[in-house]
């Protein structure tokens, strides 16, 4: 079981946009004020955090904390987006390490518009999808060749890696870190309040797979990551063993304690978050999506995406699917520089 409150942690750079930092403190909080609420205080909190690095130290540190006096311990670290020049590698090599200990430890990292450049700087995004503004496509790719980017989607959340595109995409990741540790009902009633449209993605049998990475087991941690990077094509036990560095035995017993699942029904989870994606912004027919995903049989694919999404794949495409996704977006001549 997840222990909370659960923590949210943002990173305050030089140049990061304050209003995001402010405004997703802002719906957060409200966030945990409404889950209070709703529960009459029996359900878990949210904490917020805010990490700032100063000229002296070699890490950020805590500076505003909304449950001072406890260890820190951020399950999403979210780099907010910035304004000015995008961050050089000089700068972003100097979060590098902490950002890539977070992660080691079972944090996910989240980046908001030209906060995708201090994560990738990591080298956790190589061979991994990402988005930023599609104003920096080009800039991206020349630093970081090793990462698929896909400036056409808005949110690509792989779990244990989240990427947002333009700047004010901070509200829609807030939205989607609400649904995910509170839950879909919280989310709707934020975005209600706020004034915000809801992402499609608030029933809880649609939305995107969020594997536990807080369970404190680096060997099982590894080959989550390990299976997030392939989408879950490979599903021997030999092989994820060997990746953990554990007896086979060993390693059914602790990575279902981790997970809160058995390996098949972890890996049939990130294949069906995979064709998920397929069916919402492309076109390819299901019996070639079945075979993306690692189904040698299109209709045990069909059994299992209704049996976890709760609709059969031409149904998911016909609500979820977006109209002309596989069309570029209308772009401008000329780079706009607003943020």
């Amino acid at each position: 079981m997840r222990q909370f409150p659960t923590e949210i942690g943002i990173l305050v750079y030089p140049g990061s946009q304050a209003a995001a930092v402010l405004g997703m403190t802002d719906l957060l909080t409200y966030a945990e004020r409404q889950t209070r609420l709703q529960t009459d205080g029996k359900m878990p909190s949210l904490r917020i955090t805010h990490w700032q690095k100063e000229p002296n130290d070699s890490i950020p540190t805590c500076i505003f904390d909304t449950s001072p006096g406890k260890e820190n311990a951020p399950s999403v670290l979210v780099i907010p987006p910035g304004l000015g020049e995008l961050a050089s590698k000089e700068t972003a090599s100097e979060y590098s390490k902490w950002l890539h200990a977070l992660h080691a430890q079972g944090t996910c990292l989240a980046s908001v518009c030209k906060g995708a450049f201090l994560l990738a700087e990591t080298g956790l995004l190589t061979g991994r999808t990402a988005t930023t503004h599609w104003a920096y496509e080009e800039e991206f790719r020349l630093r970081f060749p090793k990462v698929v980017v896909d400036t056409d989607r808005l949110i690509i959340d792989d779990g244990d890696l989240i990427t947002a595109g333009g700047a004010m995409s901070w509200i829609d990741l807030t939205l989607r870190l609400v649904d995910r540790f509170l839950g879909p009902s919280i989310m709707i009633s934020i975005a209600r309040a706020f004034v915000i449209d809801p992402p499609g993605r608030e029933q809880r049998n649609y939305s995107a797979f969020s594997p536990r990475l807080d369970h404190g087991d680096l060997a099982i941690l590894k080959v989550q990551h390990w299976l997030q990077a392939h989408d879950g094509k490979e599903m021997s036990l030999a092989a994820l063993s060997a990746q953990a560095g554990l007896e086979r035995r060993t390693f059914i017993r602790r990575f279902q304690k981790a997970t809160g699942l058995t390996t098949g029904d972890y890996i049939q989870r990130l294949r069906v978050g995979k064709a998920r994606e397929l069916l919402q912004f492309g076109k390819l027919p299901v019996e070639k999506i079945a075979w993306e995903v690692g189904y040698n049989d299109p209709s045990a694919f069909r059994k299992v995406f209704g049996k976890i999404t709760g609709l059969s794949p031409g149904d998911y495409r016909q609500r979820f699917g977006v109209k002309g996704a596989e069309q570029a977006p209308y772009k401008i001549s000329g780079r706009p520089t607003p943020y």
